[in-house]
């Protein structure tokens, strides 16, 4: 598939999706969406067991093209809003692993971007920013993905204020997994990706869907629905292989 916004790389079982505008800081235009849509959605039904989403240029991603909202009525505002909505769905409904690796500045929905990915890890250079608090148009869609990560308190300070905060307060607050130093990036980044794609891949895809469905219930519905998915796991071939080579004292040989 071509793209015209993204590149998109495949080595071996990890596949790199790359915002490739940097001209445009890698704002997320409705038709740049509509492309990082289809990427995770074609990625998604392949073989690969992770995806890495990193970015060109000096900005990581600057969030909505205001150009897209500049005059839009009610209806195109909507519209809008929905396939960014359905572009943050997509990166939690693959079955596969999804690393951000953030170099530079990710503000708004390029900030809620890293936030709805399943681990993230940053430069020490880089930033993250809600600025909406600054101007006109509060961050309300990617106040979402954030507040889930870093709570009520940090999100709304983050939102209220606009002000961006350093990698290191983000991986503190929990938006991301770690900051490191710039030239260790690409190392971090890969050292994760292994160590998060090791074993049975139909059992992670599995926990990856199990995570987002449980997480927001309460706890008695969270167990009601994680002991039913466990249960079922318990009798796969590969959840057998796993346990079968651990009382064996051998290596496992799953089927995915």
């Amino acid at each position: 598939m071509a793209h015209q916004y993204l590149d998109v790389q495949t080595d071996g079982p990890i596949a790199t999706i790359t915002l490739d505008n940097p001209e445009k800081r890698n704002a997320l235009a409705l038709d740049v969406m509509l492309e990082i849509t289809d990427a995770f959605r074609a990625i998604g039904e392949s073989d690969a067991r992770g995806i890495i989403l990193a970015a060109n240029g000096p900005v990581f991603s600057a969030g909505h093209n205001f150009g897209d909202m500049a005059g839009a009525s009610l209806g195109e505002a909507q519209r809008l809003l929905q396939v960014c909505t359905d572009m943050m769905n997509i990166v939690q409904q693959v079955p596969q692993v999804v690393i951000a690796k953030v170099h530079a500045l990710a503000t708004a929905a390029g900030c809620q971007l890293v936030a709805t990915c399943d681990l993230a890890i940053a430069a020490e250079s880089a930033g993250f920013a809600l600025p909406g608090g600054k101007g006109g148009l509060y961050c309300h869609t990617p106040l979402v993905a954030v507040s889930r990560q870093i709570g009520r308190k940090r999100a709304l300070e983050l939102s209220m204020t606009g002000d961006p905060i350093d990698a290191a307060t983000a991986a503190d607050w929990g938006l991301i997994n770690r900051a490191v130093p710039d030239a260790e990036l690409d190392d971090a980044v890969d050292d994760l990706m292994r160590r998060a794609t090791r074993g049975s891949a139909s059992s992670k895809a599995q926990g990856k869907r199990s995570f987002y469905a449980q997480v927001d219930l309460d706890q008695p519905k969270a167990y009601a629905y994680a002991m039913e998915v466990m249960a079922a796991g318990v009798v796969t071939p590969d959840g057998q292989e796993g346990i079968n080579s651990f009382l064996e004292k051998r290596r496992p040989n799953f089927s995915s």
